[in-house]
């Protein structure tokens, strides 16, 4: 056992050098939001989705078109409005009058990144094109099917202001996130950089520091990553607690309707490896399930009516079992 974490290690150390090189690029063009570009390298070498929350102006497009750009990938920005069609964002038939005959055109989702504005804008049929194409990674149009391009990472937005004309995600759609963050403003000291840096018509050469060929090899490693049997059972430990909290003495049980599902527990385990990847380990511990474990949980824990009344939200559920399951 040891020397196979021994040779896991040296896979991970052999690989994850990219890492530095791909946060030294992105912080050429963005100032601070650390966070935001850690969980989604994250999420893009555990082959996960993200749905962001924050206002306008954090730099959330800027962020995940700068990564693209480093990683030579394509990339598509949509944004969500209320006439969009399915067909604007997989593509539709056209038919040519020359020859008779119809042609595919693909369309916008065609891409390695993509960054879906306002998703709670369109509605449920165009949420639910996106939705499918997140899980099944292909569109069918007509009766073809064709398959997404490697890598593939949606990172969704939702503005959690100005809620009029909105179509909520339905609970069981946000579940096929991988994570939702919460982006907050910049610190002072930040914003000061960020107006010195983006007020004086300056342009930011990104160059290609990686392939995308080397993102579907380092995700190979981050599978391998090794999972001791303990700490697998931390990770269901913590899961089952939000659907079962009284088994582990946690008073939480009037405040949850629903707790996580499977799917959580698959990416919560995905997501620690890649965690880990990103400090050079070649095994997880316990810090790295509680690090990630909160932008996993999050959006898939339900909250009943009495804790609205009490206002406590999954954030604040979600921290409780974290603090009071047993850590191995």
């Amino acid at each position: 056992m040891d020397q196979d974490i021994q040779e896991i290690q040296a896979e991970v150390e052999k690989n994850y050098e990219f890492v530095d090189k791909l946060k030294a690029e992105i912080g050429k063009v963005i100032v601070g939001q650390e966070y935001l570009v850690d969980r989604m390298l994250i999420a893009l070498l555990a082959d996960g989705h993200i749905l962001l929350e924050g206002v306008p102006g954090l730099a959330k497009t800027l962020s995940i078109k700068t990564l693209c750009d480093s990683i030579q990938a394509s990339f598509q920005r949509l944004q969500f409005t209320p006439d969009l069609l399915p067909a604007d964002l997989v593509g539709t038939m056209i038919y040519n009058q020359h020859d008779g005959k119809f042609t595919v055109k693909k369309g916008p989702i065609f891409a390695n990144m993509i960054l879906a504005d306002e998703i709670n804008r369109a509605p449920a049929k165009v949420q639910s094109a996106l939705l499918e194409s997140m899980q099944e990674r292909q569109v069918t149009i007509a009766e073809t099917t064709y398959p997404l391009p490697k890598p593939f990472m949606v990172m969704a937005t939702q503005n959690p202001i100005e809620q009029e004309g909105t179509y909520p995600l339905p609970e069981a759609q946000v579940d096929r996130f991988m994570f939702k963050l919460r982006v907050t403003y910049p610190s002072k000291a930040e914003e000061l950089q960020i107006m010195n840096r983006m007020t004086v018509g300056a342009t930011f050469d990104v160059q290609p520091v990686i392939q995308p060929e080397m993102i579907l090899k380092a995700r190979e490693v981050v599978n391998r990553i090794y999972v001791d049997d303990k700490v697998k059972e931390y990770i269901v430990d913590v899961v089952y607690a939000t659907r079962n909290p009284e088994a582990y003495n946690l008073d939480l049980g009037e405040l949850i309707d629903y707790g996580a599902s499977p799917r959580a527990t698959i990416n919560l385990a995905l997501a620690a490896k890649a965690h880990a990847f990103m400090k050079g380990r070649g095994y997880i511990t316990p810090d790295d399930v509680k690090n990630i474990g909160p932008d996993v949980l999050r959006h898939r824990i339900i909250v009943t009516y009495e804790a609205e009344a009490e206002e406590v939200d999954s954030e604040a559920i979600v921290q409780r079992v974290f603090n009071e399951v047993e850590v191995p």
